[in-house]
């Protein structure tokens, strides 16, 4: 099993929703990179308790890239939440929703 299908297979098991699953692999030179998508609710099933699963995971796809002789590192994908762009309103958006 290569590192792309392992890390889906896993993933798919710890989601609800598998079919939102998607895995990116980039290869440069011996590095391997695998950017992994789910659904944006479940993150917290993929990053774990003080991000334990994605760490368990990158230490499982470093044994499978040692024994491939290539590095394998993953990153997660994580969309832009809306407001994280400063949110500051100003005070005419207030003033404007106060009108009648």
């Amino acid at each position: 099993m290569d590192d792309k299908a392992f890390l889906e297979t896993v993933v798919k098991a710890l989601v609800d929703k598998p079919e939102d699953v998607v895995v990116e692999r980039n290869i440069d030179e011996r590095v391997v990179l695998l950017t992994l998508k789910v659904n944006p609710e479940e993150m917290g099933k993929i990053i774990g308790k003080q991000g334990q699963t994605a760490r368990s995971l990158r230490t499982l796809l470093r044994i499978i890239g040692n024994k491939n002789n290539s590095y394998v590192n993953l990153k997660v994908y994580e969309p832009e939440k809306e407001g994280r762009s400063g949110g500051q309103r100003s005070e005419a958006n207030d003033v404007d929703d106060l009108k009648l």
